[in-house]
């Protein structure tokens, strides 16, 4: 049994909570949301699913720094006593937080609590905002800003879901914002609809605490209301508070009209103003002037809704009691009443958005709803003054959004502008150093200004345009401003000496548009980025001081932005460099294909995108395209480490899944050699590599976790090579699989990495149909295939690299090729030298035959003499001649230096000698010999 109120009140379970453990899953599983989930609940769960969350994944962060004796324990702490002894012997676990979350103190019904459970549900400084710690009371209160009940599988973390908590905002009566939250948390079996009431209860208790901290002069103008409305209610129906009349539910609702009080306030007259909510209904605010008792001024606000108004379910029908005497203090703006008060005599119970409320008692009939209900009272003065801050901090609270969406110098100058035009000024002049606009830091930025932005509330305001050096004289305000590194205000520019002075001409037609100005100097630690120039010209009333400090706050958030997107720059132009000096410079002279590539960097950074043509023997050519997961400068030097290993591998004429292989090694190894870097430095990394024989035109390809390349025929039709995918490199153990597939003369081979293709705001689907339609023109030159790829086909800003490689097959003549087949017997050497020497002539290469005759000579008695099995000779008449000996056996010759006395040894070094390169090329069933001379016999 817990007492609530006095009165014992049984445990247990919920009679009408639900765990939606089935929805949940579901959820988890990436799925919707059921409608049996609460909206609340459903709204939160997605949230934490956009913000990355993972429900068993994620540390609530701690702040050591949380202030122990805010105003908020201050008022709290008489409350929470009390509530601790009301739930002594249960496991209740009742703390206070505040307005971002952070666990200020807590109480437990039961002493031993304090020491069995873990330390985020004991300690005070664990921030339970929904961001870092997803569903739960505190964080769900906060953001919908109302009561709220999280009960067992409702919440995201695994670790709660054998708990309940119920949580309600507690907000400054007077100034209507939340100051903090209160929890109740208790196992599931513990729940009862009955704490609810206990925590509204609680609440309001520490709002009115609150409350007692207000001025004498608030309370006389809320004093001077409730007596002249008690006079007056004789014989009508009238309230206090606006939850009486189901007003401004919604919190954009309730902002809404708490602005427009305020401004009615400022005007200090008697006026109405029509207000529409969201649900479409019209609120009339009537501002009547008053005065108190002691002499104070000031002015009430009321609202009126037409027609019945259904009460309030949560407001329970009371007598008010009297209003007690405040301590004294300096004067405040206002007043606030939000909600649930009668309109006689009563006492302050509650707070809501820059509202303060009051609370009804037993009596008041639902049959007889209210219309008209006090919303505000305050003093004009600092009315004005309350009204002028709120919306500086609107704007604060604006540029802290929009200003540096981006990492580009120039559009975060654009959003300072868009965001001080026209709540600040009327017009913005932004210059930068040409330098910073590099990414740099420049040398002279008060003599290297070029004007970056103009924006105004015309186009026709004669301004320097945008990319004119701006030259300032040493007595401008701009210049002044960047020397002292404040904010110059000149409130009238008609006696500004030094402004006029810079350029008579231009200033004299500038004055016909403004005539006020706040220069600010554009610094971020330590580095001079350039000048900002306010301008105010349709507003007759100048600049002030507190306009020059609101201009100079904006300034330095946004010369940070710019600072950072300036050192983005930088890196990114350095990273860009790197990979591009990484990056095949140019294609390789031969006759197999037809090639066209296309690199695209990343918007927000470089990856470790890589493609590669590389000549092999026999005509043959390698094609390959890699990608290094990540971004930056380290997945760009190891893209270079990789693609420079893949290249030494593809030149040892290994087949594709070997080089594969040997790749797959380098990756675990240099992962290895990095035994201090972190989950985030591992590297990985995906590629494909093909080989295509024009003398066959056939093709050999092996991917490891790369997407398959299009392979478009002769007739324009368009397919993906079904290759087997292979593991990323660098996970070792798995084999790679090779494919052979035939490519007619006149087929294209299309090489790419996943940035073409895959993109969070795209069906993989349907962009691999938009890359089949692009394919589909056989007659198209790679070159217009790449560029018509990446019109249609790559993003409109790519968040990853695109390498892109087209590759048109041609085939070798057959009459180019010549070749014998012959058993190891060496009487037959000198029939096929002689057979070779009538081919080249009848090529035309007469001063190339003897070089060919003594080569094919050593290669053929080699052969026999050392290898097995039957013989083949191969010459090709590519840009070089090729000759070319195979057997089946595996052992390679190698290249040695004889002695004086030795009788043989000297084959292979004549070969080299005689050649421009030679090498050794394994077959599934032994070896080839090659080697290549030019045709004038060089």
């Amino acid at each position: 049994m817990v007492r609530f109120g006095g009165a014992p009140t049984p445990t247990g379970r919920a009679t009408g909570g639900t765990e939606p453990v089935r929805s949940r899953e579901r959820f988890l599983e990436g799925g919707p949301v059921e409608a049996g989930v609460r909206p609340p609940i459903s709204s939160s769960w997605q949230r934490c699913r956009a913000l990355g969350l993972s429900p068993d994944g994620f540390d609530l962060p701690f702040r050591e720094d949380f202030d122990a004796e805010a105003r908020i324990v201050r008022a709290a702490a008489p409350v929470l006593d009390r509530l601790q002894y009301r739930f002594a012997g249960s496991r209740m676990n009742i703390c206070v937080a505040d307005a971002s979350g952070t666990v200020l103190m807590r109480r437990f019904g039961e002493a031993s609590l304090a020491r069995s459970l873990p330390a985020i549900q004991r300690v005070p400084g664990f921030v339970f905002a929904e961001q870092f710690a997803g569903t739960n009371g505190i964080g769900l209160a906060l953001a919908e800003r109302q009561l709220i009940r999280v009960y067992g599988a409702e919440h995201f973390a695994e670790r709660s879901q054998g708990s309940a908590c119920r949580a309600l905002p507690v907000r400054d009566p007077l100034s209507g914002r939340i100051e903090g939250v209160l929890c109740f948390g208790y196992p599931r079996d513990f729940d009862n609809p009955a704490l609810a009431t206990v925590l509204l209860k609680a609440a309001r208790a520490i709002e009115q605490r609150l409350l007692r901290h207000s001025s004498a002069r608030e309370r006389a103008l809320l004093r001077a209301y409730l007596d002249t409305e008690a006079e007056a209610a004789v014989g009508r129906h009238h309230t206090v508070g606006v939850d009486e009349l189901a007003l401004g539910q919604h919190p954009r609702d309730r902002a809404l009209l708490m602005e427009k009080a305020t401004e009615l306030i400022s005007c200090a007259q008697r006026a109405a103003v029509h207000v529409a909510l969201s649900d479409g209904r019209c609120v009339t605010l009537l501002s009547r002037p008053m005065t108190s008792a002691t002499g104070v001024v000031g002015v009430a606000i009321e609202a009126v809704l037409p027609g019945p108004a259904p009460r309030h379910p949560l407001v329970p029908s009371r007598r008010i009691d009297e209003v007690p005497s405040p301590p004294s203090g300096p004067a405040a703006a206002r007043v606030v009443l939000p909600s649930g008060a009668l309109a006689a005599p009563g006492r302050v119970a509650t707070g809501a958005t820059g509202v303060t409320r009051i609370a009804a008692e037993d009596g008041h009939r639902a049959s007889s709803p209210p219309s008209r209900g006090l919303l505000l009272v305050g003093e004009p003065e600092v009315g004005r003054h309350a009204l002028a801050a709120r919306r500086r901090l609107e704007l604060l609270s604006e540029a802290s959004t929009r200003i540096g969406t981006t990492l580009d110098v120039r559009r975060t100058a654009q959003e300072l502008a868009e965001t001080a035009v026209p709540q600040l000024a009327d017009y913005l002049t932004i210059d930068l150093p040409e330098a910073v606009l590099r990414g740099e830091e420049s040398a002279d930025p008060h003599g290297d200004l070029r004007r970056t932005v103009v924006h105004g509330i015309r186009d026709d305001c004669p301004f320097h345009p945008v990319g004119k050096q701006v030259d300032y004289g040493p007595t401008t305000p701009q210049l002044r401003c960047l020397a002292d590194g404040e904010a110059v205000l000149e409130p009238d520019l008609k006696v500004a000496a030094g402004w006029l002075a810079h350029d008579p001409e231009h200033t004299e037609e500038l004055l016909t548009h403004v005539h006020s100005l706040i220069a600010v100097p554009l610094v971020a630690r330590g580095v001079v980025l350039g000048v900002a120039a306010f301008y105010r010209g349709r507003d007759p009333a100048p600049f002030g001081d507190d306009d020059r400090s609101l201009a100079q706050e904006l300034a330095t958030r946004a010369a940070l932005s710019i600072d950072n997107a300036r050192r983005y720059t930088r890196e990114r132009t350095m990273v860009l460099a790197l990979q591009r000096s990484l990056l095949p410079h140019g294609l390789p002279d031969q006759d197999a294909v037809e090639v066209a590539h296309r690199y695209l960097p990343a918007e927000s950074d470089v990856g470790g995108d890589w493609y590669d043509v590389i000549p092999l023997s026999g005509t043959r050519i390698g094609l390959m395209v890699g990608d290094v997961v990540g971004h930056g400068m380290l997945s760009a030097a190891t893209m270079g480490r990789l693609r420079t290993a893949a290249r030494s591998f593809a030149e040892l004429d290994f087949p594709p899944d070997e080089v594969l292989t040997q790749l797959d090694n380098l990756v675990g190894r240099l992962d290895r050699e990095d035994p201090g870097a972190d989950a985030a430095d591992i590297i990985g990394a995906t590629c494909l590599y093909a080989i295509y024989d024009p003398t066959t035109q056939k093709c050999v390809m092996a991917r490891a976790g790369h997407p398959p390349p299009a392979l478009v025929s002769p007739d324009g039709t368009v397919s993906f090579a079904e290759l087997p995918a292979g593991p990323p490199l660098g996970l070792g153990g798995l084999p790679f699989e090779a494919v052979e597939t035939d490519l007619p003369e006149g087929s294209q081979l299309v090489l790419y990495t996943d940035g073409l293709i895959e993109d969070r705001y795209r069906d993989v689907d349907r962009v691999l149909d938009q890359l089949r339609e692009a394919l589909a023109h056989p007659q198209r030159s790679p070159e217009e295939t790449c560029q018509v790829v990446l019109n249609s086909v790559a993003p409109a800003h790519p968040r990853d690299d695109i390498a892109l490689l087209v590759a048109r097959t041609h085939a070798l003549d057959p009459a180019r090729i010549a070749s014998w087949d012959l058993p190891p017997d060496p009487a037959l050497v000198g029939e096929v030298r002689a057979g070779a020497m009538r081919q080249l002539a009848d090529w035309g290469l007469d001063e190339a035959a003897f070089a060919a005759e003594l080569m094919l000579s050593e290669l053929v008695t080699n052969a026999i003499r050392h290898g097995s099995g039957p013989v083949r000779v191969r010459l090709l008449l590519g840009r070089t001649l090729i000759c070319e000996v195979s057997d089946t056996s595996n052992t390679a010759p190698h290249l040695r230096r004889a002695a004086s006395t030795d009788e043989g040894g000297r084959g292979l070094f004549l070969v080299a000698q005689l050649s421009q390169s030679w090498g050794t090329r394994y077959l599934p069933r032994g070896k080839v010999i090659w080697a290549e001379c030019g045709l004038d016999g060089d």
